[in-house]
């Protein structure tokens, strides 16, 4: 346990799913954790049930402004920034001849604008107070085609690309700050319920059943990039989909 002790993490789009697994298992792990969100009710409440070590602040991670704010206030009153789980996403099914270009702005605005902004300022912040870890959260569907999902795959292609842009930059700046992105595959989220409906993995094809995770098993890959265990891990797209992507399609 404490694999996090003493540091300072920020994550977004901690109210629900991915980013409140990440915080609850990060708390447990001694990390101070800033949870953010656009949702102030679940996010309060679960800050609230994590206990002392946690607080929530409402954020659009689409507003810059809002990122420097956030960053300064927290450098300000814990010293350091240690952590960035850039968690925030959003999803609209829809291909490309579907796909309505509102929808498309607003999938790339979240996910690679948001991404951008947190780890410009980030890094910003990092670099004068002895280094840190920023996390980004793409997807498998930035690996391989996802007809269903197309504003998605491009933003999670962004955020993919986007993080080894910024590992090497650390890296040839002589910066203690490491990168990673993080590839889920399907996981059982209100995000995917959403986009499920009705459905439930109870009862469904016993195959498809071996490619659905829960939260936790990506907040443990999470914690590992976050901790000093992956002090060489850097730049890389860690893929955590129980083998969906390299599944023959007559398995």
């Amino acid at each position: 346990m404490a694999r996090l002790a003493g540091k300072i993490a920020i994550i977004t789009g901690a109210a629900k799913g991915l980013g409140e697994a990440d915080a609850r298992l990060f708390a447990k792990e001694g990390a101070t954790v800033i949870l953010t969100d656009m949702d102030v009710e679940n996010g309060q409440r679960i800050a609230k049930e994590i206990g002392g070590n946690a607080e929530f602040h409402q954020q659009d991670v689409c507003d810059e402004d809002r990122w420097i704010e956030l960053i300064g206030d927290v450098v300000a009153r814990h010293g350091k920034l240690d952590i960035l789980v850039n968690n925030a996403g959003i999803v609209h099914p829809g291909n490309i001849e579907t796909q309505t270009t509102e929808q498309y702005r607003q999938i790339m605005a979240v996910s690679s604008d948001g991404t951008f902004f947190g780890s410009k300022h980030a890094v910003l912040a990092m670099k004068e107070t002895g280094g840190g870890s920023i996390i980004n959260m793409a997807s498998v569907a930035s690996l391989r085609g996802e007809s269903r999902v197309l504003g998605y795959c491009a933003a999670k292609g962004a955020v993919e690309a986007m993080t080894r842009g910024i590992a090497v930059h650390c890296v040839q700046s002589g910066y203690n700050i490491r990168c990673n992105s993080i590839h889920p595959g399907v996981i059982w989220t209100p995000m995917v319920q959403n986009i499920m409906g009705d459905k439930t993995p109870e009862g469904e094809d016993p195959q498809e059943l071996t490619r659905m995770g829960v939260p936790n098993d990506i907040a443990y890959a999470v914690l590992y990039l976050a901790s000093d265990e992956s002090k060489h891990t850097n730049g890389i797209e860690l893929r955590v989909d129980n083998a969906h992507t390299i599944i023959p399609n007559n398995y």
